[in-house]
């Protein structure tokens, strides 16, 4: 069964130069438990797709179904539940991680957000998935200014794993990571 569905996906810009095509006729289906990779150079509008699949841009055209239901328009408060089942790695660490949080208050943020668990079971989850991506203990502490980018697309992956989505859009996850890292 097909977990996203995309149909003639489009999203334009204005300019001073006038219109810009960011995405212009895009069409796709992801099934459950597959990975699509869109490739393309420089400018060619491939994280304004991921935005736009995840609903942090609006789109100009289009429609976008995920597990049965067209979300191509929907409300503030239907988004922010389907933010449960869908998040993004973003390209750029250093931009989407709050500065004056930790490594663990950041990856704890979204269980406090959507979930009930008790801070202890918090902790753990946080714990486990930290663990799972690499995060030694003695920078969990430290603050994004006092990691590399590779430590910050840690935190990043591991912010977007904590909510165990079904769904995850990956841009360019591991640009930011050293070489020896992204082989792991």
């Amino acid at each position: 069964m097909a977990l996203i569905e995309v149909e003639h996906l489009r999203k334009y810009f204005d300019t001073p130069r006038g219109l810009l095509h960011a995405v212009d006729d895009v069409s796709f289906t992801i099934n459950q438990q597959e990975t699509l990779g869109v490739v393309g150079e420089s400018g060619c509008g491939k994280s304004t797709l991921g935005r736009l699949l995840l609903h942090l841009v609006s789109n100009s055209g289009g429609k976008i179904v995920f597990d049965g239901e067209d979300i191509s328009n929907i409300r503030e408060d239907r988004r922010r539940e389907l933010c449960k089942q869908m998040q993004m790695i973003f390209q750029d660490p250093f931009a989407s991680i709050d500065p004056r949080k930790t490594v663990t208050q950041t990856i704890a943020e979204p269980l406090k957000i959507f979930s009930m668990d008790s801070s202890k079971e918090i902790a753990r989850q946080v714990e486990e998935v930290m663990d799972l991506v690499g995060i030694s203990k003695r920078i969990r502490n430290a603050y994004p200014h006092e990691l590399d980018g590779g430590r910050r697309q840690r935190v990043g992956i591991a912010r977007a794993l904590i909510l165990k989505p079904r769904f995850i859009v990956c841009d360019e996850p591991v640009s930011a990571l050293d070489v020896s890292i992204q082989a792991q």
